[in-house]
């Protein structure tokens, strides 16, 4: 199934790619330069640390090895 939208957009992204000979390293001055160029303030973002990993601790049921099949067990 093709779509008219996706199409198009696929058209456009490899014709702007072409302009630069597919080179990502010159896509990637062009588009900083575009940056620049529009007077927008663009966020970089800053990659976050990973919480550290902690154990679960267990539920007094799992301890005994079995879990309570009903409110009155």
């Amino acid at each position: 199934m093709n779509d008219p939208i996706v199409d198009e957009v696929r058209r456009v992204r490899d014709a702007y790619a072409a302009r630069f000979n597919y080179d990502l390293d010159a896509i990637f001055q062009d588009v900083k330069e575009r940056e620049k160029r529009s007077g927008l303030k663009f966020v970089q973002g800053v990659a976050r640390q990973p919480a550290p990993n902690h154990p679960l601790q267990a539920a007094p049921a799992a301890e005994r090895g079995r879990l309570p099949h009903n409110k009155d067990e």
